[in-house]
């Protein structure tokens, strides 16, 4: 187990330094010179000169790659050129509200997409099922911030049930920013229920067709007992999984949910970061994002472990 543990932990380590190598190269490519934006149209060649030399965009790339691997050896993602902090304080000025929005939405997908997925598969090809494959090919096709137009439309300006933008008042209460985030959360949960009832559905078919599912059929075991103590723990990896990729998508999916929406989270911060060439930001969220993406692996392996007691002795 330990041995399993620690080349998982060594992946890790692997993967995270791949992930900085083309995080550092793609934000370089990014055509405009940060200077340059920062100073405006009217500044000479000497002043953006100047400011690219303090911030030591003048060093050569190499150099520059090799100061940020030490920064990230050292938990620092370095500094923001236009936000005068460091890019940490910056990210969790704003993480509240993403994670927030995040574990709103992975919440609700899986309360959707999950019951639905179990019945679903239970009732094969009757017209629960058919409705919910129906729901999830229109869900699938449904961007996610063409549905937040739509319902900002339609339930926050004509029925004025939500509020359409922001997060509240300075020092509102949870409820309150809770209660903003209704419809982001929903915008953003909706396209990915969809996947979880797929995969779902999927996975307790082709567990509810084995041999053992039967077996316990025959010995007089109730449909309910069948269904939720033998099909859905078998089936149980693989939804544990969807849901862990698919919070992971969400966590990308704030982008765009954050901007149409109007919210200050993570998601907003690095939109303006790639409009202002912001290169630690850039580099500091999305390493951030990466990590934790992998830690969500990382957690659904060792789950799957727990779990399924053939991998446990497998990896003994």
């Amino acid at each position: 187990m330990i041995r399993f543990i620690l080349a998982k932990l060594l992946g890790v380590v692997l993967v995270m330094f791949i992930v900085a190598t083309v995080v550092f190269v793609i934000s370089h490519i990014i055509p405009g010179d940060p200077a340059a934006v920062m100073l405006g149209a009217a500044a000479t060649a000497e002043d953006v000169e100047r400011l690219r030399k303090a911030f030591g965009l003048d060093a050569p790339l190499l150099t520059q790659y090799a100061g940020w691997l030490w920064q990230l050896l050292q938990f620092d993602l370095g500094q923001s050129i236009f936000l005068g902090q460091s890019v940490g304080a910056a990210m969790l000025q704003r993480a509240e509200l993403t994670l927030t929005l995040c574990i709103f939405a992975t919440t609700l997908a899986a309360a959707i997409g999950i019951p639905l997925g179990i019945l679903a598969a239970v009732r094969r090809g009757q017209p629960i099922d058919q409705a919910s494959t129906a729901l999830a090919l229109l869900g699938a096709s449904l961007p996610s911030f063409w549905l937040g137009l739509l319902l900002i439309q339609y339930l926050g300006v004509k029925a004025g049930w939500f509020p359409v933008s922001g997060y509240g008042p300075p020092g509102a209460s949870f409820p309150e920013r809770a209660y903003h985030l209704i419809l982001p959360a929903i915008a953003l949960a909706l396209p990915n229920a969809v996947l979880i009832l797929r995969i779902t559905r999927t996975t307790m078919l082709d567990v509810l067709s084995q041999d053992y599912i039967r077996t316990a059929e025959a010995k007089g075991l109730g449909r309910a007992s069948v269904i939720l103590k033998h099909a859905l723990r078998n089936a149980l990896i693989q939804i544990l999984t969807i849901v862990g990729l698919t919070a992971t998508i969400m966590i990308g999916g704030t982008v765009v949910t954050e901007t149409v929406f109007g919210l200050p989270g993570v998601g907003y911060l690095i939109v303006n970061a790639v409009l202002r060439r912001d290169y630690p930001v850039i580099q500091g969220v999305l390493m951030v994002v990466s990590g934790i993406y992998v830690l969500i692996n990382l957690v659904i392996d060792l789950l799957y472990v727990a779990i399924d007691p053939r991998l446990r002795r497998k990896v003994a």
